[in-house]
């Protein structure tokens, strides 16, 4: 994290907040820390813009639990809404440590898990709630959970979480709020989504920035490496992996679940046990172990997608890898941003083929700085083997074939010609004969002749 020249002591914390922070050994806020707690303490709404690794979880939880009081109310008074289960937890911990020296209680809900224990640990009672919006809906509207005593409402990674689509879930939340209530909000970006989000639910929060979106983080050292396809860039891991052994914690990232899987089943041989994989498809248990396991350091190598690494926060990630480049910058920022952390230095490497410079470019135009292009090693195997995305459409030229219009009566057949045709007007032998001679055959023909 980033250093102020003031100290925690500044911002007259309670001893209880001064003594877990000098167990963590913290002593300098971060800048969005040092703006966020005056406006915080002044009880107004507050949007931060702040980009990972930069102290946000700190930067709303101390004002917070600087602000907090006792109470005999089991209900919570703070309530703290992010996206992702793995959020949760890490957001719970971070809570627990300041909280260290208090009284204060605080638990996590979100789903993909029984409810069983979550309830009864709502029933037992809670001063800080951390929930995903689903789950919390879940306990909302089942009777097990009153929201009536919140005072604040702090939504963390707001923008990731309107991506995945939770703002039905966060407008029915607001619902059962307080309208007398601190709204706090942080996001990595400011989007048109978090803007609309604002205005209709917000009362004119005051905007902190910790520094502008694009700025790229001093302590990451940046590089990349240019090869024909994917498969190349298989092996070129598997390379670099293997010759460096300070690569020991290790978060790749790919952009899709599809290519994640093949990225964790084309190395795993090479690096048994040692290696983990998370995506939405995988089920919350196995992320959550996971990751958990890579935080530990248990596997030293993460292969994962953006939507679930933004949710996680994993400290002292030595590398971070691009197996592809974003077509965002903006992600690009959010995944290099994984490394580097904690006043230690980072190291983020991209792969990135022919077709994927002009999003390079555009990361560099946005950071204003030039990622320097590292010759490949000389025993980088060089695959021809592409990937499906990867080979050249062949666009077809369509010939309009002029299909013969279709008689108005459907019918199966051309009509005949007139010489062909026949028609069944079958006579009978009495009137042919009256017909060629003129006169009655029979005796009721004369009758009817005079």
């Amino acid at each position: 994290m980033e250093k102020n020249s003031i100290t925690f002591d500044d911002f007259d914390l309670n001893k209880s907040l001064r003594n877990a922070l000098s167990d963590l050994q913290l002593v300098h806020p971060t800048t969005i820390q040092e703006k966020a707690f005056p406006i915080m303490m002044s009880g107004r709404d507050v949007l931060g813009i702040a980009q990972t690794g930069t102290g946000k979880t700190f930067a709303y939880l101390l004002p917070c639990l600087k602000m907090w009081t006792f109470t005999k109310e089991k209900s919570p008074s703070i309530l703290i809404l992010v996206p992702t289960r793995e959020l949760v937890a890490q957001v719970v911990q971070e809570t627990e440590k300041l909280a260290k020296y208090s009284n204060l209680v605080v638990g996590g809900v979100y789903g993909g898990t029984s409810t069983g224990n979550q309830v009864l640990m709502i029933r037992k009672g809670l001063d800080v709630l951390v929930a995903t919006p689903g789950r919390l809906l879940d306990f909302i509207l089942s009777g097990d959970l009153k929201l009536k005593n919140i005072k604040r409402l702090i939504i963390d990674e707001v923008d990731e979480m309107l991506d995945l689509g939770f703002r039905p879930q966060l407008i029915r939340v607001f619902d059962f709020l307080p309208a007398k209530r601190q709204n706090i909000m942080f996001s990595a970006t400011m989007s048109e989504s978090v803007e609309v989000l604002i205005n209709d639910f917000f009362n004119f929060p005051i905007k902190i920035e910790a520094a502008r979106t694009g700025t790229p983080l001093e302590k990451i050292e940046q590089t990349a490496y240019q090869v024909p396809n994917f498969n190349t860039k298989i092996n070129l891991l598997k390379l670099l992996l293997n010759e460096h052994s300070d690569m020991s914690k290790v978060l790749v990232f790919a952009s899709t679940k599809r290519l994640s899987d093949i990225v964790f089943e084309a190395i795993e041989s090479s690096f048994p046990d040692k290696i983990g994989v998370i995506h939405s498809d995988k089920a919350q248990n196995k992320r959550f172990e996971t990751v958990m396991r890579f935080h530990s350091g248990e596997i030293r190598i993460l292969v994962a997608t953006d939507i679930i690494a933004r949710g996680i926060d994993i400290s002292e990630v030595t590398h971070v890898f691009n197996l592809d480049i974003p077509e965002e910058p903006e992600q690009y920022m959010h995944r290099i941003g994984r490394t580097g952390r904690a006043d230690k230095k980072g190291i983020a490497i991209s792969f990135m083929t022919e077709k994927e410079i002009e999003f390079q470019t555009a990361i560099e135009e946005m950071m204003n700085t030039k990622v320097p292009v590292l010759s490949n090693p000389e025993n980088l195997e060089l695959s021809d083997v592409l990937m499906e995305h990867e080979i050249p459409k062949v666009k077809m030229k369509t010939i309009a074939i002029k299909i013969a219009k279709k008689d108005e009566s459907n019918a199966a057949f051309h009509a005949k010609s007139a010489k062909n045709s026949k028609v069944n007007n079958k006579i009978r032998l009495k009137e042919a004969m009256h017909m060629k001679y003129g006169k009655p055959k029979t005796r009721g023909m004369k009758k009817k002749s005079r």
